[in-house]
């Protein structure tokens, strides 16, 4: 259980999602829209994530943090980055692409823990806990590094 098998786990994992690795989608898909950034206060990848429907809406929970949601989808979108521990992430303007991105956002977060699971399925759960630790510490320095745009979307004047 070497640091070099883990890593090597690890590209090969990021290998086999190709297109659907997070950072991909985030860098490819999303910053190349209109968005404005949205900021996480506390980040906790330990945390529980809940979605919640209330009488006054959809509500993230992070932990016992609680942040009041426009819609289920947007609520979906930011959980991915909340699980990751991401602190600043671009949420896309137009309501209408949220939903349809937050399902790839979700499919390439679970295919990845699922990859995980066969590739290194054969190894100690020690093994399995450092490889998804490095893979998730992996997506979130990709976006990071790739920003979250800025603080309002542009408006273009005729």
């Amino acid at each position: 259980m070497t640091a070099a098998t883990v890593a090597s786990y690890a590209q090969i994992v990021q290998e086999k999602l190709g297109e659907a690795w997070l950072p991909r989608i985030y860098r490819e898909r999303i910053l190349r829209l209109r968005t404005r950034s949205y900021h996480f206060e506390t980040t906790n990848p330990q945390a529980r994530i809940d979605i919640q429907h209330t009488l006054l809406g959809v509500e993230l929970k992070i932990g016992r943090r609680r942040l009041l949601c426009p819609d289920l989808a947007t609520a979906r979108y930011l959980s991915v980055f909340a699980r990751i521990g991401a602190t600043d992430v671009a949420v896309p303007y137009d309501i209408t692409k949220i939903s349809h991105i937050a399902d790839e956002l979700e499919s390439s977060w679970y295919r990845m823990l699922l990859l995980v699971e066969q590739e290194a399925g054969e190894e100690p759960p020690r093994m399995r806990s450092r490889l998804r630790g490095l893979l998730i510490a992996q997506v979130r320095e990709n976006i990071t590094a790739a920003g979250a745009g800025s603080k309002m979307p542009e408006f273009k004047k005729r």
